[in-house]
């Protein structure tokens, strides 16, 4: 043992002791006749395709050597009033075995009870330990864990405090339980960790993977950075990746382990995911611009006769009459509605009957529309909008659009076409 290693040993709490394995040292307690120790769960940036942080596992073991799961170390603990003791002690745990871990700059996440987090003394042990450790407060993000909190506003308040002494915030589990979008605004979090559930879903029902990257940008627009955890096959990778999420956390990247994250591994795992997500948006760009080719030709020689003259419910027919064509209709240059829709299909007019009360849009101010502003800015070119949810049917839905004079008056020729996806 060298002498650092000595005067480690020296002020470890009472009770820890050092072990050895597979050439690495890390700290294990006894609780009881549990051998609790850490385990460190890599967190990735899919941009810098390197471990930024490190998650604090605890790993426990009966007398015979038998692994038992955390959550019955806490259950147990919490049925005879010792929750915040525990949580406090795997702290103190993780904290001794991230400082020998090696990890010069990553974050280290620790899960944080709302309970220790408000308690005057367990926040203060906390301190005190990094200081002990020589461990900066701004290499720690505590984990809100997702629990009711009997006292919201005290926990917000504790929360502020440790922030202004330089943490970071997670939000924990977000989707599941107590963590939703009015903890956010309660707690204020840097980072919002989305619970493995909502991935889950997203990965098998395509109105949640349409939900998902959405979600993320509302996150983003509100000024937290996203972490995706359980991310344990390729296919949500790429999800993660399509949802352009900050960070991801899962057995895919990186299992719990004693050491750090392999950095060559975990550089070559992204990369590689990246590379095939690539070559899939790319193969999705060129299948969604032959699909749209046809629409294109149709609505621009539209837009050539209307232009020249002709009326509205003259020059639409031939886009009108390919497969998913909605409806045509005419904005002035204000974006209000010029007559009604025009729409071929007798199935078309009979589905629209379930959205009756919006049938008629004649006068109706589409202004706040993309495909107006876009046509607006850039006339005589067609533009394409992405895919949205049209007020028309609520079903996605495609918007072709341009500017163009009408006599004496600039007018912008509209297109809808419906957008399912066909790949779902």
């Amino acid at each position: 043992m060298t002498i650092e290693q000595q005067d480690r040993a020296a002020s470890m709490p009472h009770g820890f002791e050092v072990e050895v394995a597979s050439g690495l040292q890390r700290y294990s307690v006894q609780h009881g006749e549990l051998t609790l120790t850490s385990v460190f769960q890599p967190i990735f940036s899919l941009s810098h395709m390197r471990a930024v942080g490190y998650e604090g596992l605890l790993r426990a073991h009966d007398a015979l050597d038998r692994a038992v799961s955390p959550l019955d170390v806490f259950g147990a603990a919490a049925r005879v009033g010792e929750a915040l003791q525990v949580d406090r002690l795997a702290q103190t745990l993780h904290l001794e075995n991230f400082k020998v871990l090696g990890a010069e700059r990553e974050w280290l996440f620790l899960n944080a009870h709302p309970g220790v987090l408000t308690d005057p003394y367990l926040a203060a042990a906390l301190l005190a330990s990094l200081q002990r450790l020589d461990l900066s407060p701004r290499r720690i993000v505590l984990e809100v864990l997702e629990q009711s909190a009997d006292d919201l506003e005290r926990l917000a308040d504790a929360v502020r405090q440790f922030r202004e002494r330089g943490f970071l915030i997670a939000l924990d589990d977000f989707g599941a339980g107590h963590s939703n979008i009015e903890r956010i605004w309660q707690l204020n979090p840097d980072i919002v960790k989305l619970d493995r559930v909502m991935l889950s879903h997203a990965a098998h029902r395509p109105d949640m993977a349409t939900i998902l990257p959405g979600l993320v940008a509302l996150l983003h627009e509100a000024g937290k950075l996203v972490l995706i955890e359980g991310v344990e096959t390729e296919h949500e990778a790429q999800m993660a990746l399509a949802c352009n999420a900050d960070f991801v956390q899962g057995f895919f990247f990186g299992r719990p382990n004693p050491g750090v994250a392999d950095a060559a591994q975990a550089a070559a795992c992204i990369g590689e995911v990246t590379e095939r997500y690539r070559e899939q948006a790319e193969a999705r760009e060129r299948r969604g611009a032959s699909r749209l080719a046809p629409y294109l030709r149709a609505f621009e020689r539209a837009a050539e006769r209307l232009a020249a003259g002709e009326p509205l419910d003259e020059v639409c027919w031939n886009f009108l009459a390919l497969d998913h064509a909605a409806r045509c209709f005419l904005l002035d240059a204000k974006g209000r509605q010029a007559g009604r829709n025009v729409v071929l299909r007798a199935d078309r007019a009979a589905h629209e009957t379930r959205f009756l009360p919006l049938a008629d849009a004649q006068g109706a101010n589409w202004l706040r529309r993309p495909y107006f502003s876009a046509a607006i800015n850039a006339p005589e070119r067609v533009h394409v909008t992405r895919p949205y949810l049209s007020i028309n049917e609520a079903l996605p839905c495609v918007t072709l659009s341009v500017a163009t004079r009408v006599g004496e008056q600039i007018c912008v020729l509209c297109g809808d076409i419906d957008w399912v996806d066909e790949e779902r």
